[in-house]
């Protein structure tokens, strides 16, 4: 079984990979967040960055491309196959209303018509074999059947199933009981995806779905980096790994981006999972959010760093 670590806009980006993949390990695979191809079919520089395969030099990852136009998709996927890539992935399952609002991510699992119109256009001659990401539906997982009949139409490399519908957004919780009929339901190797918080989270999985080809995590590896390692039968993570881990995003952002502040900004989004790994934490997860300059900032994680007990298993809020 393949364990594969979700990509996440803004967060799971190539200084993280790299910082992750070198100091915890642990995911076979890592997802690179949606790139979305405008109609002008040009590489943004940001999108350049983070396909470049030098940016992502000894990292597993899994392009994945957002858009509700075969057209754009079929470029997209010459694009990343003259980068090297063997493999690109549809992400029809974005619940975010920025994404929604213009037909993309799983809006499109509305019309199951319309989306079966979208996979004939790229399944016109693909550069590359295709995998899609979705959720069960939009409103209710009996929509999911329907949905499952329209991906069995086509030769996917692999399905990834996020066991929850698009109005759930993540706020409410994943519907595991799906995954039974996605397995036996699907022509194509599928990859379980939705809740699984802890390492102890993923091998209960594993063990109750050995025929997934692969089970995916994604906010859980942000509360503890070491989680799939763990799942794995490794060491948790420990206190100057974690200093290690914090250090090696915070110079990279700081390169990255043109300064600590930048930095700062982003690195406030890892510790508002990583904060979720020790004890008594409430406090500082406060006066984290609230720092205003990088110094602050910096005296504080080195404070967490040094004074707050670690916890086996991070307090998840979610």
């Amino acid at each position: 079984m393949r364990w594969e670590f979700a990509p996440m806009e803004g967060v799971t980006d190539r200084v993280y990979r790299a910082a992750h993949r070198r100091i915890f390990g642990g995911a076979d695979r890592y997802g690179l967040p949606f790139w979305s191809p405008g109609a002008e079919h040009r590489l943004t520089p940001r999108a350049a960055r983070e396909l470049d395969p030098a940016e992502n030099a000894g990292v597993p990852v899994l392009p994945q491309v957002m858009t509700r136009s075969a057209e754009d998709f079929r470029w997209a996927s010459q694009v990343l196959a003259d980068l090297g890539y063997d493999e690109v992935n549809l992400n029809v399952g974005c619940p975010s209303g920025t994404v929604t609002a213009k037909g993309k991510g799983a809006a499109l699992l509305g019309d199951p018509d319309g989306l079966a119109r979208l996979l004939d256009g790229i399944f016109t001659d693909p550069p590359l074999p295709v995998s899609v990401k979705t959720r069960l539906g939009v409103r209710d997982p009996g929509e999911f059947p329907a949905l499952l009949a329209v991906y069995n139409r086509y030769p996917l490399r692999s399905l990834t199933v996020h066991a929850r519908v698009l109005e759930d957004q993540y706020r409410r919780p994943a519907r595991p009981a799906w995954f039974a009929g996605a397995l036996a339901g699907s022509r194509c190797p599928v990859c379980l995806n939705g809740d699984l918080k802890t390492a102890a989270d993923c091998t209960a999985a594993a063990a109750r779905y050995p025929q997934a080809a692969a089970l995916m995590v994604g906010r859980g590896l942000l509360a503890d980096p070491a989680l799939l390692r763990r799942a794995r039968g490794g060491p948790p993570a420990g206190r100057e790994e974690l200093r290690a881990f914090t250090e090696a995003l915070t110079a990279g952002y700081t390169a990255a981006f043109g300064g600590p502040h930048n930095a700062m900004l982003r690195m406030k989004g890892h510790w508002r999972y990583l904060i979720l790994l020790f004890e008594d934490g409430g406090k500082a997860a406060k006066a984290l959010r609230r720092a205003g300059d990088a110094r602050q900032f910096a005296d504080l994680t080195r404070r967490v760093l040094e004074e707050l007990p670690l916890r086996e298993t991070p307090a998840v809020d979610w």
